[in-house]
């Protein structure tokens, strides 16, 4: 056996079970790394939405202004997540595979509408006064919710596509 070969079959003998598991369960990694960060981004995002929601925009406070800059925050992160983590290959024309290409092809548009309301919500509120606070906030909020919520169903057929009808979606909590 060459030396090669040993140094191989050791370093497969000796590496963690996990990383095992990883690699022969899933044959794109950087593909489900990029969906599981996505998802972690969407994750954050939801749940600061739903404590967004809970604030009265009648009681403008420090607590609720520090609520909406880390949500916008939050909010820029998961669009880019998408934008140039899962979508950016099959921008590029790298993705080979016909059914997410074609997928992609179908929900692009609308990702792409979702992507332009989040941004004007985070330009309009990223140093929004209490006057726009007090009037808008509930009604933004709302438009957003139901925005992403699409965006979200979308993206889970692109999952799907990319990493097989096997692949379980974790399920949104807030």
């Amino acid at each position: 056996m060459s030396s090669v070969r040993k140094h191989e079959k050791d370093r497969f003998l000796t590496r963690p079970m996990t990383e095992s598991t990883d690699q022969d369960d899933n044959p794109r990694p950087r593909t489900k790394k990029q969906i599981d960060d996505l998802l972690t981004q969407r994750q954050r995002m939801l749940v600061l939405l739903w404590q967004l929601s809970k604030f009265d925009a009648d009681e403008i406070d420090g607590t609720m202004k520090e609520a909406l800059d880390e949500f916008l925050e939050i909010l820029v992160d998961y669009i880019a997540s998408g934008h140039f983590g899962l979508y950016r290959r099959i921008s590029e024309g790298k993705e080979r595979r016909y059914p997410v290409v074609a997928t992609a092809k179908e929900i692009y548009p609308r990702i792409s509408q979702t992507t332009d309301v989040a941004m004007d919500f985070s330009d309009r509120y990223e140093s929004a006064d209490d006057s726009r606070l007090r009037t808008h906030l509930t009604e933004d909020l709302s438009t957003l919710g139901e925005e992403v919520t699409t965006r979200i169903e979308l993206e889970d057929q692109l999952i799907i596509a990319m990493l097989g009808p096997d692949y379980t979606i974790p399920a949104v909590s807030p």
